[in-house]
């Protein structure tokens, strides 16, 4: 295959926002990307979760191809086979949540359940975690901790509040009956690959159901898979009011989703929608990601190679100096480094493999759902050798 020679600096016109990492990727297939210098590189990126089958899947191609021959879009006000289907699929997987809106990315799925609690509870106040992240527009930018992220938009929404994972006495103070919605992550992905407690959010939905507030779990990242279990709540055995789906649902297309219960939730027509949202291609492509996780299995093998990963990382870094910890559950591992993670970031791609950081010392490995041990144990090595010279 012959590709189209770049035209000038790459980067001149873009907005510079992301930070440009020095590659210009033309190709993917399976778990690796290729440069406009022919370089193969490992994904541990899934370019932040989203190629969740990696790059080139073939059922993933075909069902967009065909998709994109039949119908393209088709705004809310008229249903579609592929838009029920997917709705049909969620809700099968969701249980009892039995409504599903669906809109075009992670941040717009929260903004969607922000106000879904206010207009249900006729209450303002969020309680989210310090360490959280939920997504850049400014509702769910107020939800979400950092600094970084936050600082050069103020002033934010009102109305959040931010709680530290562990502290109930924190916790109960702030779910007060001004609260529409307590809103969580399984697991921290930007805020360092923090495993929240199962215990700590099973004292939060006990309370949340006590004082009439909606329970929000936002699975953006460790939805569809992520985590070793389709969903990450379901590893306390939560039973969450609203959940927040985007990332992998698409395979890489862009899609969101909020699942609710209809009893529970009521807006009236017209009070919130999405041009893009629920088009028949997107849903195409989220279908086929599902059907693809259940023929193959991947969910289980997710969970197996994950824990052997991480269990061959807690081994091999166990004497080194530079980091301070090894956390992760399924294909989302953070290594907490004593130092700056970039450096570490920039070596490995030297060698042909994509990681990311999650805060300034965190580096972290969100790998393809399909991706193969050998090509996790090439990842770990260079990691381990890097990190041990």
């Amino acid at each position: 295959m012959t590709t189209a020679p770049l035209i000038g600096n790459p980067v001149q016109h873009d907005a510079g926002f992301a930070g440009f990492r020095g590659l210009t990727l033309l190709r993917g297939e399976g778990s690796f990307v290729t440069d406009s210098c022919g370089k193969r590189f490992f994904d541990g990126t899934s370019m932040y979760g989203v190629a969740s089958l990696g790059h080139g899947h073939a059922g993933l191609a075909a069902a967009l191809s065909t998709q994109a021959q039949t119908l393209i879009s088709c705004f809310g006000s008229f249903a579609n086979n592929r838009r029920t289907e997917l709705q049909l699929r969620l809700t099968n997987l969701l249980s009892p949540l039995d409504r599903i809106f669906l809109c075009n990315s992670g941040t717009e799925a929260v903004e969607a359940a922000i106000k879904m609690a206010r207009a249900t509870t006729g209450r303002s106040q969020t309680v989210a975690l310090t360490g959280a992240f939920h997504g850049r527009t400014l509702g769910a930018l107020s939800a979400t901790f950092r600094g970084l992220h936050r600082d050069a938009f103020g002033p934010l929404v009102t109305g959040f509040t931010h709680v530290r994972p562990g502290d109930l006495e924190a916790l109960d103070a702030a779910l007060s009956d001004q609260v529409a919605l307590f809103l969580f992550e399984p697991v921290q992905g930007e805020g360092g690959v923090k495993i929240i407690d199962s215990n700590y959010l099973l004292e939060a939905q006990r309370i949340c159901r006590e004082r009439g507030i909606l329970f929000v779990a936002d699975e953006v990242q460790t939805g569809i898979g992520r985590t070793g279990l389709m969903f990450g709540y379901q590893h306390a055995d939560l039973e969450p009011d609203v959940v927040c789906l985007a990332k992998g649902l698409g395979g890489g297309v862009p899609i969101g989703a909020v699942a609710f219960r209809g009893e529970q939730v009521n807006l009236n027509g017209g009070s919130h929608g999405s041009t893009f949202g629920g088009n028949p291609l997107s849903c195409a492509a989220a279908l086929a990601v599902l059907e693809t996780l259940e023929r193959e299995g991947l969910v289980a093998h997710v969970a197996e190679l994950g824990d052997r990963l991480l269990r061959r990382f807690e081994r091999s870094l166990r004497d080194c100096k530079e980091v301070r910890a090894v956390r992760g559950i399924g294909f989302m591992i953070g290594i907490e480094l004593s130092v700056a993670s970039a450096p570490l970031q920039r070596a490995l791609q030297e060698r042909g493999f994509l990681t990311l950081g999650a805060g300034p010392r965190v580096l972290r490995l969100l790998p393809p759902l399909n991706s193969t041990w050998p090509e996790l144990e090439d990842l770990a090595e260079a990691i381990c050798q890097e990190l041990l010279q």
